[in-house]
């Protein structure tokens, strides 16, 4: 039986991690790759893991408490975790497993030095390395010892960091077992590591190389600055070669001990140029043989180099898939749509069938290649003109792609579909009765699509819904209201450029445009207040709502109307629902739940509304915002009038002020149209997925969203599902939240993060894109979740995005800093539309502003300062 205990590295598979852990199982993979060299050793298996567990039957208790643990209660997974690892250093190895391990040390020198490392089946993942998780010991010499060293090892999955790693990821603690590595140890003269791709920027092609002398826990433990080394192709194209003052070496008798390095040593590098490219030639063979970029641990001895440890890096942002080897850029989706959360296979599958554009996939997020419109000088151009009106750092970032000269290709003019130039007026005449048919054409259009969609089942349904996705983007891209569309953001820009010229006055049209007609999206805002006036005077229905935390979304409205006053409460929301239920944080993934379906989402808002506004607030707010429009464009003209060729300047500006105000609130409205008609494809299609679940072939309905809508489809033919597949989803899915959404993305795999090249915002302000004017001085409330938002008048919203499911929070608000946005983004629009001082695009703004601090923002010039 001992051989299911102990495997020599040079037996164990890629494909065994559950029975030697990751890191065995990626050195088992190294051993097998033509001229890389790995230190002899075995693999101690998770078999003796289970039966080392299988002594203590308090473990068992134990594991459950932990699971049950809150895992942001550090003192509580602190005392839990010490509690098990002292239970696990305790038990004592069996004899024969002792003896198991004594016969394989044997085999390779009993009485050599040994690294002892952990090696858990949760470690080393495509999604996952958790590096630095469990414990290495170095330099063990000895049998007893290495025993000693291997219980601390299997002791080590419960240290008080795994735990919280494990809690976080959703990562059952029993599901994790623990193999142990053994390996003889290597005295290095230097050691360090090999990224095969840059860690920072990403980019598949740039290796760096960490490098110290002696062993390279220098390193690892931050004792010595390391030299770093940058190659591409090749060459080493960066170096920095630091004071190493200090290194770690092995001691005879075992253990490791500090030493200082002899000075004239110190500045020397620790790499030739030659043994630098000769280390990264051998990470690209083990990166090839791997499938994906890796973090490698190496020593030099000799002249000869080691491989001792090769993982993934997890934190890269993957590359969309391309199907050719030619240079791309891609931009992100979810920057534009202010959702730049992963998405569900079915939320990217429905958006890409229903896109105006194709759309790439990766890490979750949607990109669009805009390779071909950055080769064209003349399209070119007009779309860093556009992107760069929106969010500057989109424009920074491209521009520092195209300053390389040989990245992107010199293509011809790419010709008609680019972004409409600059300046170029919609050839369309400013009358309302234009917004007033194009918002009646839309209902007309989901109408018919609610109707006909009633008695379509099966593969029927699927058929219908690929022609009314085509009906779908033929709305979309309707000239009529994309020309409307363009009207109202071109009078924007006309008014913040011409007035800044002519009178000085930055973001005028911020005030021209308070309580524009038409806008949706800030009327769904002040709806929110008239159900607050209904609710406001029934305490026993605000006493419930106060409560709802225990109901079930179902039950919630029809416990509400048994409460006095809960009749009118429930008809409000009702009503409110059945106009904008359809909307969500995140909406444009079809996958996530709407208020419709989770109406308690919206009893924070309503509550903090019936506690900070008086009854008639939403009226007065609309009427206060038009009279401000009113004498701003009063003030305007009359300035205007008062300079050289005065009438025709205000007579030009009083055209465009009526043009932003006939179209600027149509700029919502086509999302709504696209949000409304993805709840009716929802729910058909989670009606077909309720009759899969009827039929055995599913187990939740929600199954169906880790499957695109081909794939779907195929499983409502054949009524076969892959159970694997929807799980690997799911965990892909997971892992995808750790992953940061570059703004642009390379296929090198290069995200290249922008600057704003700014130097008019005082010293430790963070800068931003201004997008409302004012300033305005409070409270930062850092919020993540709309669900737990509890806002007193005067707060000032911090987070990272605001889709238009946002906008009910705006109305109690008194400033808005978001992360990402731009100067049309529905978050930036809705702040004009309230009167709202607005900074969005603040790179970190939810990490470096804390919840409860003061702060100013200043939105008309574009930067926030966080006061003492």
């Amino acid at each position: 039986m001992s051989e299911r205990y102990v495997l020599d590295l040079r037996e164990v598979a890629e494909t065994q991690a559950a029975f030697v852990g990751g890191k065995g199982a990626h050195l088992g993979g190294l051993s097998r790759i033509a001229g890389i060299r790995v230190p002899g050793g075995f693999c101690v298996t998770t078999d003796a893991f289970r039966r080392i567990m299988a002594e203590a039957p308090a473990i068992d208790d134990q594991l459950d408490q932990l699971s049950r643990v809150d895992p942001d209660d550090r003192e509580a997974i602190r005392t839990l975790s010490a509690r098990i690892r002292r239970t696990v250093e305790g038990i004592a190895i069996p004899g024969d497993l002792a003896a198991a391990i004594t016969r394989a040390l044997g085999r390779h020198g009993e009485q050599a030095a040994w690294a002892v490392r952990s090696s858990a089946t949760a470690e080393d993942l495509p999604t996952a390395s958790f590096a630095g998780q469990q414990d290495t010991y170095l330099n063990v010499v000895g049998p007893t010892a290495v025993l000693q060293h291997i219980s601390r090892c299997w002791a080590s999955l419960f240290t008080e960091r795994a735990v919280t790693y494990r809690r976080r990821g959703g990562i059952d603690h029993r599901t994790v077992h623990m193999a142990v590595v053994v390996q003889r140890m290597v005295f290095p003269d230097a050691a360090g590591i090999l990224f095969t791709a840059d860690p920072v920027t990403g980019n598949r092609r740039v290796a760096t190389v960490d490098a110290g002398f002696g062993l390279g826990e220098a390193l690892v433990s931050g004792l010595v600055n390391p030299d770093v080394f940058t190659v591409r192709h090749g060459e080493i194209v960066a170096r920095t070669i630091s004071v190493k003052q200090r290194a770690v070496h092995a001691l005879p008798d075992g253990g490791t001990r500090e030493v200082a390095i002899d000075a004239r040593r110190q500045e020397q590098p620790a790499l030739t140029d030659a043994q630098v490219v000769r280390l990264v030639e051998l990470g690209r063979r083990i990166e090839a043989h791997f499938g994906r970029p890796q973090d490698i641990e190496w020593c030099l001895v000799d002249d000869d180099i080691q491989i001792v440890q090769s993982r993934p890096i997890t934190t890269l942002f993957p590359i969309p898939e391309s199907g050719d080897q030619d240079n791309h850029v891609y931009l992100s989706v979810g920057h534009q749509q202010m959702m730049t959360d992963p998405m569900k296979p079915l939320g990217i599958s429905v958006w890409q069938l229903t896109a105006m554009a194709p759309m790439h996939e990766a890490g979750g997020r949607l990109f669009v290649d805009a390779t071909r419109r950055l080769a064209s000088p003349a399209s070119r151009a007009a779309l860093l003109d556009v992107v760069g009106r929106g969010d500057p750092l989109i424009r920074d970032a491209l521009e520092t792609v195209l300053e390389r000269g040989d990245f992107i290709p010199s293509l011809p003019d790419a010709g008609p579909g680019g972004p409409p130039a600059r300046g170029v007026s919609a050839p369309i005449e400013t009358d309302p009765a234009i917004v007033t048919e194009l918002i009646e054409r839309s209902r007309t259009s989901i109408a018919a699509l609610e109707r006909d969609i009633r008695t379509k089942t099966g593969s029927a349904l699927f058929d219908f819904l690929r022609e009314a996705f085509e009906e779908h983007k033929r709305v979309l891209t309707d000239p009529l209201s994309m020309q409307a569309i363009m009207a109202g953001m071109e009078a924007t820009w006309w008014l913040n450029d011409t007035l800044r010229e002519w009178l000085g006055e930055k973001n005028a049209a911020d005030t021209l445009t308070l309580s524009a007609p038409d806008n949706i999206t800030s009327e769904m805002g002040l709806a929110l207040l008239d159900v607050a006036d209904v609710i406001r005077p029934h305490p026993e229905v605000v006493a419930f709502l106060r409560g709802v935390e225990s109901f079930e979304h179902d039950a919630f409205l029809d416990e509400l109307a048994k409460l006095a006053g809960g009749a009118e409460a429930r008809e409000a929301i009702e009503s409110y629902l059945d106009r904008y239920g359809m909307r969500c944080v995140g909406e444009i993934d079809i996958t996530r739940p709407r208020w419709r379906e989770r109406p308690t989402t919206l009893v924070p808002v309503i509550l903090d509304n019936v506690r900070n506004f008086a009854p008639g607030a939403a009226e007065r707010r609309f009427e206060q915002g038009r009279q401000k429009a009113r004498e701003k464009e009063q003030d305007v003209l009359s300035r205007l009038r008062a300079l050289p060729d005065g009438d025709r300047k205000a007579d030009e500006a009083k055209r465009m002020i009526d043009r932003v105000r006939t179209f600027i609130g149509y700029r919502e409205y086509p999302k709504y149209g696209i949000i409304s008609r993805y709840f009716v494809y929802k729910r058909a299609l989670l009606a077909e997925a309720g009759r899969l679940v009827e039929a055995g072939v599913l187990p939740e309905q929600e199954d169906i969203f880790y499957l695109t809508f081909q794939e779907l489809h195929d499983v409502v033919r054949s009524h076969q599902v892959d159970d694997r597949l929807i799980q690997r989803r799911k965990d892909a899915f997971r892992s995808y939240h750790a992953l940061t959404p570059p703004r642009v993305l390379t296929s090198d795999g290069e995200a290249v993060t922008g600057a704003y090249r700014r130097d008019d915002a005082p010293a430790g302000a963070l800068i931003g894109l201004p997008v409302s004017a004012g300033s305005i001085e409070g409270r930062a409330r850092v919020i993540l979740d709309m669900a737990e938002a509890d806002l007193e008048a005067g707060d000032i919203l911090v987070t990272a995005f605001t889709d238009p499911s946002w906008s009910p929070l705006f109305v109690g608000i008194a400033g808005l800093v978001t992360e990402v946005g731009g100067l049309m983004t529905h978050g930036a629009v809705i702040a004009r539309e309230y009167g709202l001082p607005a900074v969005v695009g603040v790179e970190r703004a939810t990490r470096l502003i804390r919840d409860g601090q003061r702060i100013r923002v200043h939105g008309t010039d574009g930067y926030v300062e966080i006061l003492p």
